[in-house]
Protein backbone atom coordinates (compact mmCIF):
# COMPACT_ATOMS: atom_id res chain seq x y z
CA UNK A 1 0.00 0.00 0.00
CA UNK A 2 1.37 3.50 -0.73
CA UNK A 3 0.48 6.94 0.59
CA UNK A 4 0.94 10.33 0.36
CA UNK A 5 0.85 13.02 2.82
CA UNK A 6 1.82 16.56 2.39
CA UNK A 7 3.41 18.63 5.42
CA UNK A 8 3.17 22.36 5.28
CA UNK A 9 4.20 24.90 7.52
CA UNK A 10 1.26 26.79 5.53
CA UNK A 11 1.85 31.08 6.19
CA UNK A 12 3.38 30.58 9.95
CA UNK A 13 6.72 32.09 10.92
CA UNK A 14 10.54 30.35 9.96
CA UNK A 15 10.36 28.51 12.96
CA UNK A 16 7.46 26.67 11.92
CA UNK A 17 9.65 25.71 8.45
CA UNK A 18 12.47 24.39 10.95
CA UNK A 19 9.36 22.34 12.67
CA UNK A 20 8.74 20.60 9.93
CA UNK A 21 12.07 19.33 9.22
CA UNK A 22 12.31 18.10 12.76
CA UNK A 23 8.79 16.24 12.18
CA UNK A 24 9.66 14.93 9.31
CA UNK A 25 12.66 13.36 10.01
CA UNK A 26 10.82 11.61 13.21
CA UNK A 27 8.17 10.35 10.57
CA UNK A 28 10.70 9.18 9.04
CA UNK A 29 12.47 7.41 11.98
CA UNK A 30 9.36 6.14 13.06
CA UNK A 31 8.07 4.49 9.53
CA UNK A 32 11.53 2.80 9.51
CA UNK A 33 11.30 1.19 12.52
CA UNK A 34 7.84 -0.28 11.41
CA UNK A 35 9.41 -1.70 8.29
CA UNK A 36 8.00 1.12 6.15
CA UNK A 37 9.58 3.13 3.40
CA UNK A 38 9.55 6.97 2.92
CA UNK A 39 10.83 9.13 0.02
CA UNK A 40 10.93 12.77 -0.15
CA UNK A 41 9.16 13.32 -3.58
CA UNK A 42 8.96 17.06 -3.65
CA UNK A 43 9.90 19.74 -1.48
CA UNK A 44 10.05 23.42 -0.97
CA UNK A 45 12.94 25.00 0.99
CA UNK A 46 12.54 27.30 4.18
CA UNK A 47 14.60 30.34 4.23
CA UNK A 48 17.22 29.13 6.89
CA UNK A 49 19.42 26.30 5.86
CA UNK A 50 17.86 22.62 6.55
CA UNK A 51 14.08 24.08 6.77
CA UNK A 52 11.29 23.41 4.78
CA UNK A 53 8.32 25.32 3.73
CA UNK A 54 6.89 22.08 2.73
CA UNK A 55 7.44 18.74 1.96
CA UNK A 56 5.46 15.84 -0.48
CA UNK A 57 6.14 12.19 1.12
CA UNK A 58 5.54 8.87 0.04
CA UNK A 59 4.78 5.94 2.36
CA UNK A 60 4.99 2.60 1.15
CA UNK A 61 4.15 -1.22 2.94
CA UNK A 62 2.04 -2.70 5.20
CA UNK A 63 -0.12 -0.79 7.15
CA UNK A 64 0.93 2.36 5.78
CA UNK A 65 -2.52 3.90 5.63
CA UNK A 66 -2.71 3.47 9.32
CA UNK A 67 0.50 4.69 10.06
CA UNK A 68 -0.29 7.94 7.94
CA UNK A 69 -3.72 8.55 10.32
CA UNK A 70 -1.54 8.30 12.93
CA UNK A 71 0.89 11.37 11.45
CA UNK A 72 -2.58 13.11 10.01
CA UNK A 73 -3.52 16.31 11.17
CA UNK A 74 -2.13 19.60 13.04
CA UNK A 75 1.92 18.56 14.51
CA UNK A 76 3.01 20.08 16.77
CA UNK A 77 6.88 20.67 17.41
CA UNK A 78 7.27 21.67 21.25
CA UNK A 79 11.01 23.40 21.61
CA UNK A 80 12.46 27.22 22.01
CA UNK A 81 12.73 28.36 19.14
CA UNK A 82 16.45 28.45 17.72
CA UNK A 83 16.16 31.93 15.93
CA UNK A 84 14.37 34.50 18.71
CA UNK A 85 15.72 33.58 22.36
CA UNK A 86 13.46 36.40 23.49
CA UNK A 87 9.98 34.75 22.95
CA UNK A 88 8.57 32.76 25.27
CA UNK A 89 6.70 30.49 22.60
CA UNK A 90 7.59 26.94 22.53
CA UNK A 91 4.86 25.19 20.20
CA UNK A 92 5.02 25.16 16.31
CA UNK A 93 2.80 23.72 14.33
CA UNK A 94 2.62 21.87 11.06
CA UNK A 95 -0.51 20.92 8.98
CA UNK A 96 -0.34 17.31 7.18
CA UNK A 97 -2.65 15.59 4.93
CA UNK A 98 -3.11 13.01 2.49
CA UNK A 99 -3.18 13.95 -0.73
CA UNK A 100 -3.53 12.55 -4.75
CA UNK A 101 -0.51 12.88 -6.19
CA UNK A 102 -2.09 12.45 -9.70
CA UNK A 103 -5.38 11.69 -11.14
CA UNK A 104 -5.77 8.55 -13.49
CA UNK A 105 -5.37 9.14 -16.73
CA UNK A 106 -7.87 7.22 -18.87
CA UNK A 107 -7.50 4.84 -21.12
CA UNK A 108 -8.58 5.32 -24.74
CA UNK A 109 -9.06 1.90 -27.03
CA UNK A 110 -11.57 1.86 -29.67
CA UNK A 111 -12.66 -1.88 -28.61
CA UNK A 112 -14.70 0.09 -26.06
CA UNK A 113 -16.37 2.38 -27.76
CA UNK A 114 -19.89 1.37 -29.13
CA UNK A 115 -20.62 2.53 -32.70
CA UNK A 116 -24.35 2.73 -33.94
CA UNK A 117 -25.43 3.91 -37.26
CA UNK A 118 -28.48 6.72 -37.19
CA UNK A 119 -30.22 8.86 -38.61
CA UNK A 120 -30.32 12.97 -37.85
CA UNK A 121 -32.37 15.48 -38.88
CA UNK A 122 -32.08 19.04 -39.65
CA UNK A 123 -30.20 20.68 -42.71
CA UNK A 124 -28.15 18.72 -44.95
CA UNK A 125 -30.56 17.42 -47.61
CA UNK A 126 -32.26 13.87 -48.25
CA UNK A 127 -29.63 11.76 -48.64
CA UNK A 128 -28.39 12.90 -44.68
CA UNK A 129 -31.76 12.03 -43.62
CA UNK A 130 -33.12 8.71 -45.65
CA UNK A 131 -29.47 6.67 -45.52
CA UNK A 132 -28.15 5.98 -41.86
CA UNK A 133 -24.69 7.83 -42.14
CA UNK A 134 -24.87 9.48 -38.81
CA UNK A 135 -22.63 7.73 -35.97
CA UNK A 136 -23.76 7.30 -32.45
CA UNK A 137 -20.65 6.62 -30.22
CA UNK A 138 -20.68 5.79 -27.04
CA UNK A 139 -17.16 5.09 -24.55
CA UNK A 140 -18.72 2.28 -22.52
CA UNK A 141 -16.08 3.21 -19.42
CA UNK A 142 -17.14 6.68 -19.24
CA UNK A 143 -20.49 6.54 -20.33
CA UNK A 144 -19.67 9.69 -22.66
CA UNK A 145 -21.76 9.70 -26.09
CA UNK A 146 -21.10 11.82 -29.03
CA UNK A 147 -23.45 12.08 -32.37
CA UNK A 148 -22.01 12.82 -35.30
CA UNK A 149 -23.26 13.96 -38.75
CA UNK A 150 -21.29 16.60 -40.46
CA UNK A 151 -20.35 14.10 -43.08
CA UNK A 152 -22.20 11.89 -45.85
CA UNK A 153 -20.17 8.86 -45.01
CA UNK A 154 -20.86 6.55 -42.65
CA UNK A 155 -16.68 5.97 -42.14
CA UNK A 156 -15.96 9.18 -42.03
CA UNK A 157 -18.34 10.03 -39.51
CA UNK A 158 -17.09 7.14 -37.39
CA UNK A 159 -13.62 8.58 -37.56
CA UNK A 160 -14.70 11.95 -36.19
CA UNK A 161 -16.26 10.66 -33.58
CA UNK A 162 -13.64 8.62 -32.25
CA UNK A 163 -11.53 11.72 -32.10
CA UNK A 164 -13.66 13.84 -30.10
CA UNK A 165 -14.27 11.13 -28.00
CA UNK A 166 -10.35 10.78 -27.29
CA UNK A 167 -10.21 14.57 -27.06
CA UNK A 168 -13.22 14.54 -24.61
CA UNK A 169 -12.30 12.05 -22.25
CA UNK A 170 -8.13 13.94 -22.41
CA UNK A 171 -9.79 17.11 -21.30
CA UNK A 172 -11.84 15.68 -18.81
CA UNK A 173 -8.50 14.08 -16.88
CA UNK A 174 -6.83 17.54 -17.28
CA UNK A 175 -9.58 18.89 -15.49
CA UNK A 176 -9.25 16.50 -12.60
CA UNK A 177 -5.18 16.57 -12.68
CA UNK A 178 -6.45 20.33 -12.29
CA UNK A 179 -8.33 20.00 -9.42
CA UNK A 180 -6.00 17.09 -7.57
CA UNK A 181 -3.00 20.04 -7.85
CA UNK A 182 -5.83 22.93 -6.20
CA UNK A 183 -6.64 20.57 -3.59
CA UNK A 184 -3.22 20.28 -2.74
CA UNK A 185 -2.00 23.62 -2.23
CA UNK A 186 -5.12 23.92 -0.35
CA UNK A 187 -3.50 22.41 2.00
CA UNK A 188 -1.11 25.02 2.92
CA UNK A 189 -4.01 27.21 4.18
CA UNK A 190 -5.64 24.83 6.06
CA UNK A 191 -3.30 24.80 9.28
CA UNK A 192 -5.02 25.64 12.77
CA UNK A 193 -2.44 26.16 15.27
CA UNK A 194 -3.45 24.46 18.95
CA UNK A 195 -5.43 21.14 19.80
CA UNK A 196 -2.46 19.56 17.72
CA UNK A 197 -3.55 15.74 16.85
CA UNK A 198 0.39 14.86 17.47
CA UNK A 199 2.87 16.61 19.78
CA UNK A 200 6.90 15.59 19.28
CA UNK A 201 9.33 16.86 21.72
CA UNK A 202 13.39 16.80 21.06
CA UNK A 203 14.86 13.10 22.60
CA UNK A 204 16.34 14.15 25.51
CA UNK A 205 20.31 14.65 25.85
CA UNK A 206 21.89 11.82 27.88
Amino acid sequence: MTVHLLMSAGRGPQECAWALAHLLRRLEGDAARRGLATHRVETVAGDRPGTYRSVLVRISGAGAGEFADAWTGTLCWQAPSPYRASTGRKNWYVISEPCEVDAPRTAFAEADVEIVPCRTGGPGGQHRNKASTAVRATHRPTGMVVVVDTERQFSLNRRIALQLLRQRIEQGDDVAERAVTTARWRVHDQLVRGNPTRVERPTPSR
